[in-house]
C-alpha cells in the first residue's frame, strides 16, 4: 500500500480550508480574507488586536454581523495555529509565523 501524501496547494482561493501551521508555511497559501487578517496584525508588531478594529481596518461596517465574520475567522487561524488568542476576541501573530515577523 502506497503511503499517503498530502495533496500540494500552489495558491488558496476564497473558501478554501485553513491549513495546520508548521514549519515552512507561509500565510501567502491562506486565503485571501485569512491572509488580510495576518497582515494586518503582522503590521501591529506583536500587539493584540480585538475583532472590531480588525473589521474596522478591513475596511467593513463594526457591525455584530461583520465582527462575528472577522472573530470566526481569527478563531479558526488560532485553532490552526496561525495566530494567538490572548482572550476571547483579542489576537495577535506567532512570531515567524506572519510572513517575516
Amino acid at each position: 500500500m502506497a503511503a499517503h501524501r498530502p495533496a500540494r496547494v500552489a495558491k488558496a482561493v476564497p473558501g478554501s480550508v485553513v491549513p495546520a501551521w508548521r514549519e515552512g508555511l507561509a500565510p501567502d497559501l491562506l486565503a485571501p480574507d485569512y491572509q488580510r487578517l495576518v497582515e494586518i496584525l503582522a503590521d501591529r508588531g506583536g500587539e493584540a488586536m480585538d475583532c472590531r478594529q480588525l473589521a474596522a481596518d478591513l475596511g467593513l461596517e463594526v457591525v455584530a454581523a461583520k465582527v462575528e465574520g472577522v472573530r470566526s475567522k481569527v478563531k479558526r487561524l488560532a485553532a490552526r495555529g496561525w495566530l494567538v488568542e490572548e482572550r476571547p476576541g483579542m489576537c495577535r501573530t506567532v512570531p515567524g509565523r506572519a510572513g517575516g515577523s
